[in-house]
């Protein structure tokens, strides 16, 4: 059985939410960044990780990769155009949004208070709304890669998610309306509500 590294409220919920997804069983340690208890698993105390057997993988989005792969479900196959045309985003979705979100958070409460830069937030908060606008003209069917729910259909609804709680303005009623559908899914629902 698998074992998820991290608090809900972190990018450990992406890996709960493809497990519930993939409907495969999983132990949950609801432990904070830079704990010691995952120290135990990742020596920086990055959250999240994943055991699965002997291994100890981290990095949230090279979790769900390897996990799409594994069970053959929510990405494109290896080796064909569609993947790449999925790598692409998801690497788009890294940089454009996650990165974004995480500048913001480093300046908010991560970085001691005299390494924070305050007003770097304004012009973070407006580049992540450019993303938005870009993600939001490029949706075009029930899913961002097509007709199936694939990871950067997670990985968005997640960054949406986060920009919100991080006080970020609200994406255009399109995007935001297809990001309700996604937190509507009972996988999303079961990985948001588990406890450890």
């Amino acid at each position: 059985m698998y074992k998820v590294i991290g608090a809900t409220k972190t990018r450990a919920m992406r890996v709960m939410w493809l497990l519930e997804e993939l409907g495969q069983p999983y132990d949950h340690l609801p432990c904070a960044p830079r704990s010691n208890e995952a120290k135990q698993y990742n020596p920086s105390g990055k959250i999240p990780a994943l055991v699965d057997g002997d291994d100890v993988l981290t990095n949230s989005v090279a979790i769900m990769q390897y996990l799409a792969d594994k069970h053959g479900a929510l990405t494109a196959p290896p080796g064909t155009a569609a993947r790449a045309h999925q790598d692409a985003l998801t690497f788009w979705l890294i940089d454009e949004m996650d990165a974004i979100l995480w500048a913001a958070a480093k300046h908010s409460f991560v970085f001691p208070q005299e390494q924070r830069v305050p007003e770097i937030k304004d012009s973070l908060k407006a580049e992540f709304a450019r993303s938005a606008a870009i993600l939001s003209d490029r949706l075009d069917g029930p899913f961002l890669m097509g007709e199936e729910v694939t990871i950067p259909d997670l990985l968005a609804t997640h960054c949406i998610n986060w920009s919100i709680g991080a006080g970020f303005a609200r994406v255009d009623d399109k995007l935001g309306n297809w990001a309700k559908s996604m937190r509507d899914r009972p996988a999303f629902k079961a990985a948001a509500t588990r406890e450890g």
